[in-house]
């Protein structure tokens, strides 16, 4: 199984994401990380990525992932994942992906990305918010408040999970 931990930049997805694998035991990998040069480039430049920009990044996402699962491997990546297509096409690199969205009111997050030394600047959040379509239930998407404790949020994950694994 593979989880992505998505929402907008700020919501906690690294933290998160590090928490579970930690937790688990299971491979971690910051979907930062697989950003081509550009698009650091550009987000340093205070410009939004648009579909086009993003589409070499889910490539490389999706592909960690398939890799994790061809491997038996369980892991978490973060990616923002802030449309449904893009959820998608993560979806389709292998039968174990599940998505946990991190959720905080916008001045929580300008406040984060505020206090945050990164690439992508806090004049990007308003961005960031039109362009995510908040999953809805078909997606079958756990979201959780990013204001709860860390340790909290890996422990409803569990359950999430434990629920999911009894009704499949």
């Amino acid at each position: 199984m593979v989880i992505v931990v998505m929402g907008v930049s700020g919501s906690g997805k690294s933290t998160l994401a590090r928490a579970l694998a930690e937790a688990w035991n299971w491979d971690f990998q910051e979907g930062d990380e697989l950003h081509p040069p550009a698009n650091i480039d550009k987000m340093r430049a205070g410009l939004a990525l648009d579909d086009d920009d993003r589409r070499p990044w889910l490539e490389r996402v999706a592909a960690w992932i398939a890799a994790e699962l061809a491997r038996g491997r369980d892991g978490v990546v973060t990616c923002s994942a802030l449309k449904r297509r893009y959820r998608d096409r993560l979806r389709r690199a292998g039968a174990g992906v599940r998505f946990v969205c991190i959720e905080l009111p916008p001045a929580e997050l300008e406040r984060r990305l505020r206090r945050r030394r990164h690439f992508m600047p806090a004049s990007l959040l308003d961005s960031q918010l039109r362009t995510l379509e908040v999953p809805d239930a078909a997606e079958n998407v756990l979201v959780m408040a990013g204001e709860d404790a860390t340790e909290d949020i890996v422990a409803a994950v569990g359950r999430w999970l434990e629920q999911d694994d009894a009704a499949g």
